[in-house]
């Protein structure tokens, strides 16, 4: 961000052929509000700190419900980073998070697996739950 209106312009080019951007990490380094404002986003990651903490510390909470909530309110598609436990995925769907990952969901898996993985999700044979 040395050249900001260099990159809102590349932003811009790139959104319009079709790419969509995400803020990672939300809430941690050098993600802002002010890049809400600013950034063609369409999605905020909350970052693994926060999801981890969701079901053992009332700050963690407030700040993914928060987070959640402003999301919503400016549109933008949010993603729960580091999802270990059942627990905190229920809690995050109750939150009006649609979207998570972590290792509850699923390990890393090689690209070859994946078509696999998507099958085994859809007839209900995977051993995890989805978000």
């Amino acid at each position: 961000m040395a050249e900001p209106a260099r990159v809102l312009e590349t932003m811009h080019r790139l959104r319009s052929g079709g790419v969509r951007f995400s803020i990672d990490d939300f809430g941690t380094g050098y993600s802002s509000l002010a890049y809400l404002q600013r950034l063609p986003v369409e999605e905020i990651k909350i970052d693994r700190s926060f999801v981890a903490g969701l079901t053992k510390d009332e700050g963690s909470a407030a700040i993914v419900r928060a987070t959640i909530e402003l999301a919503a309110n400016l549109g933008l598609e949010v993603v729960a980073e580091g999802v270990e436990d059942e627990a905190t995925l229920q809690i995050l769907k109750r939150l009006g998070c649609s979207t998570a990952q972590g290792y509850h969901i699923s390990r890393p898996l090689p690209v070859e697996e994946v078509a696999g993985w998507i099958r085994d999700r859809s007839a209900g044979t995977a051993d995890r739950p989805a978000a």
